[in-house]
């Protein structure tokens, strides 16, 4: 699906086959192929202190961050109005700048709201430096070329530990990233009628 799919383009990121976390260097956001769909969603945090909210998540500002203000874990909630399919998760974390705010251990979780939230990944980091863009899930899709997105109201990410056991943390961009449309072939309606009263009157006798 979305790893095959993004093969071939110029100027895209290319991602490992085997979901394995990549991380582009630099400070700005890499390009790639996959559609940010958090514009859809409300995004709150467990905490924060004043002018270092959830909005410096998604304000595409390497100078800015989210700072938490509260006890560990620390939480990211984004909340869909309806279910959506999340191929990837890309986030910006700076050791180089955070120093002990840095993350070491993140786990993504996913539900249709807060009380039914499930463990979708789990890994550990060490000193990163740029932006890490990772499968949500782990589960092959059909042809075995890349994975499945998963279907959710709410994705949460949550900081369990951070270096050098930092308590609050720094994290300085997020974004939420949907599977790749398929594009119709030539000839293919791309909104094609669905009712049968509709696809009665759908061709010229």
């Amino acid at each position: 699906m979305a790893s095959a799919s993004a093969a071939g383009q110029p100027g895209v990121a290319q991602l490992p086959p085997d979901g394995t976390p990549t991380l582009h260097k630099g400070r700005k956001a890499p390009v790639l192929p996959w559609p940010d769909i958090g514009y859809l969603a409300k995004w709150s945090v467990s905490s924060y202190k004043f002018g270092f909210g959830p909005e410096c998540l998604r304000d595409d500002d390497p100078d800015t961050f989210w700072h938490s203000d509260g006890p560990q874990p620390h939480f990211i909630t984004i909340e869909f109005p309806r279910k959506v399919a999340v191929q990837k998760l890309s986030i910006f974390l700076s050791f180089a700048l955070d120093d002990s705010y840095t993350p070491c251990t993140l786990s993504v979780r996913a539900g249709t709201g807060p009380s039914d939230l499930q463990d979708v990944r789990l890994f550990a980091l060490e000193k990163p430096d740029g932006w890490l863009t990772f499968d949500v899930s782990t589960e092959p899709n059909e042809d075995g070329e890349g994975f499945k997105p998963v279907h959710a109201y709410v994705i949460q990410v949550v900081i369990l530990a951070n270096h050098m056991n930092g308590k609050d943390t720094h994290v300085r961009g997020l974004r939420v990233l949907g599977p790749i449309e398929e594009a119709p072939a030539d000839g293919d309606d791309p909104f094609p009628f669905v009712s049968v009263k509709f696809k009665m009157h759908q061709c010229i006798r």
